[in-house]
């Protein structure tokens, strides 16, 4: 779920050899719970590699506060930022967007603070990091089942039941061998969206409903 750099490297060099242009989605670049592994931006990977792939594959990148602790999908907010982009296309581009309305006032004050966050030394950086610290900690151990005590039954059809723990982005797998789901005319990741429900409460969306491979289940 987390790209390595080195897989970010192969995929530039592919869309170079291509000549496609990239569109990296970064909005989830905060939620990474695995040790061992980091957030790569493209494009900082892209102007390390240096010519000729950083003065000519086409990149955008995207990133959202309501993906993010920021914005809690309350907020809304994001950008895109484009490189090595046709000067004709980039005017397009700029007419398209200009065009459009503005997000809420409060979206774009804290789409700006993700982008300049409070510094060493500033009077909120302190509280910043606390409150930041805090809702990113109680995320990390909620990805790896610390609280499975809840409903031991569900997370036994993880695909490895003592560690289900999550690698990045609210994204998990349990495997397709879910009981009984076909008596219920469910797929397996709707049965077990259900049962989650109905037994801790907790609300999770089945992958089976934005496209998954066959085969395979996933919630979010």
């Amino acid at each position: 779920q987390v790209q390595s750099r080195e897989c970010i490297e192969q995929v530039i060099k592919f869309a170079y050899e291509e000549k496609l242009f990239l569109l990296a989605d970064e909005v989830y670049q905060d939620n990474i719970y695995a040790e061992g592994s980091a957030f790569h931006s493209f494009k900082k990977v892209l102007m390390e590699l240096g010519p000729p792939y950083a003065d000519s594959v086409e990149l955008a990148s995207f990133h959202s506060i309501s993906k993010g602790f920021m914005g809690e999908c309350g907020l809304r907010g994001g950008y895109m930022e484009v490189v090595n982009l046709h000067p004709e296309v980039k005017a397009e581009l700029s007419k398209l967007v200009s065009v459009r309305l503005c997000p809420p006032v409060p979206g774009q004050m804290i789409l700006d603070t993700v982008m300049d966050p409070p510094k060493p030394g500033e009077p909120s950086y302190e509280r910043f990091q606390a409150v930041r610290t805090a809702g990113m900690g109680s995320i990390d151990p909620r990805s790896c089942g610390t609280h499975r005590d809840q409903s031991q039954s569900m997370w036994d059809v993880w695909d490895d039941p003592s560690s289900p723990c999550g690698i990045g982005s609210p994204f998990f797998r349990p495997r397709n061998s879910v009981p009984d789901s076909q008596e219920k005319k469910q797929s397996p990741d709707m049965f077990f969206c259900m049962r989650l429900l109905e037994e801790t409460g907790i609300c999770v969306v089945p992958g089976s409903g934005f496209g998954q491979k066959e085969g395979t289940y996933h919630f979010r």
